[in-house]
């Protein structure tokens, strides 16, 4: 998929919101489960694995995305110097500004996590191109993901599931997972040696996937990508540690001062580093080509917020860009994209759930 055609803001009427939600169904949860080969009854599914996020989560959230449920919207643009056009015809390269809506959050299906409740934060972008294209990506603060593999992915869930009798984890079943998936190692080597940042405006965000970048002279190359803040980073404090929702109240404040900014850093591959597997960092001496800054002016919370309707499916990409074989995106286009159905039914369905504001970052 290289074109979009799925709106970003979904219409507020029943009929058309659930028309466009079938659209997106179709194209994406559609496509994707049969080349991945999720449609044959004996394989992995996306229902199994969303209905085991929401297990994870311990209780139903009616309304909430099925992970990273805890978030907030922000709003900017990107201004991008040109140097990405080296390995990318996408519109996006092309000096100048790009709108764009975003999303910060914290992994869980459970909207009232504490921030601390996970190492991890993420930032999810919509790059709203001006050919009417858009690119959609979802970022983590850590370089490398935990498993390879959707079926990697489905095991874990399972040993994180609430045990009845205590509502945690059994951490027996977690470390028995860890040991029979060495390939869990990196993500648990560089969590360890990588205190979470301070702030969300202090961290750095990678696209943990590799994709394919076509340049107008038609050459390939294997690319990740990761947005690198201007503001210096910084470990989370003890104090911090004891508040439950620092992280959106924290980047109110700095944006009060100001705008926040990132720097796009897009790291090319060379022949055979591994393009389908996220457990694994490319060599540190790859190329990185600065393609320009996004730039965050302003947060919004969850309620009506610009992210609130937007499905950030990263298989959406713009021409120029294209996924690469690695299985996870697949995975996340299909499971993305009925958790994007379900929230949206159960928000038709209930419209309270959006009735009482509640504090920045615990609306999805």
């Amino acid at each position: 998929m290289t074109k979009n055609t799925v709106p970003d803001q979904l219409p507020r009427c029943v009929p058309c919101r659930l028309a466009a939600i079938g659209a997106v169904v179709l194209l994406s949860a559609g496509g994707f489960a049969y080349t991945a080969g999720w449609l044959t009854p004996q394989r992995l599914s996306a229902p199994r694995i969303v209905n085991t996020l929401q297990a994870v989560a311990g209780q139903p959230h009616p309304g909430y995305r099925r992970n990273h449920a805890k978030g907030l919207c922000v709003e900017g643009y990107f201004d991008s110097n040109g140097q990405g056009e080296r390995v990318s015809r996408a519109v996006v390269f092309a000096p100048g500004r790009t709108p764009v809506t975003g999303r910060f959050a914290v992994p869980g299906g459970n909207p009232s996590a504490p921030d601390t409740s996970s190492p991890v934060r993420s930032l999810a972008l919509l790059f709203q191109l001006k050919d009417g294209e858009q690119w959609r990506t979802g970022m983590n603060s850590t370089p490398v993901f935990a498993v390879h593999t959707p079926e990697q992915f489905y095991q874990q869930l399972l040993a994180a599931t609430p045990d009845p009798a205590t509502g945690k984890p059994d951490p027996a079943r977690l470390k028995a997972f860890y040991a029979a998936n060495p390939e869990t190692q990196p993500f648990q080597t560089w969590v360890k040696a990588h205190p979470p940042s301070s702030s969300l405006a202090n961290a750095a965000y990678y696209g943990i996937n590799a994709f394919r970048f076509t340049n107008q002279a038609g050459d390939t190359r294997a690319v990740r990508w990761a947005m690198v803040p201007e503001t210096p980073y910084a470990p989370i404090t003890d104090a911090q540690k004891a508040e439950k929702n620092f992280l959106a109240a924290d980047l109110d404040e700095r944006l009060q001062s100001g705008p926040l900014r990132w720097h796009l850093v897009l790291t090319v591959a060379h022949p055979g580093d591994p393009t389908d597997d996220a457990t694994l960092q490319w060599p540190s001496d790859r190329e990185n080509i600065d393609a320009g800054t996004l730039v965050i002016e302003r947060s919004t919370s969850q309620e009506n917020g610009a992210c609130r309707d937007v499905n950030f499916d990263p298989t959406i990409v713009p021409a120029g860009i294209a996924p690469s074989d690695d299985p996870l995106l697949a995975a996340r286009s299909a499971a993305y994209a009925l958790s994007f159905k379900r929230r949206t039914r159960e928000e038709t369905l209930h419209p309270e759930v959006h009735q009482t504001p509640t504090t920045h970052g615990e609306r999805s």
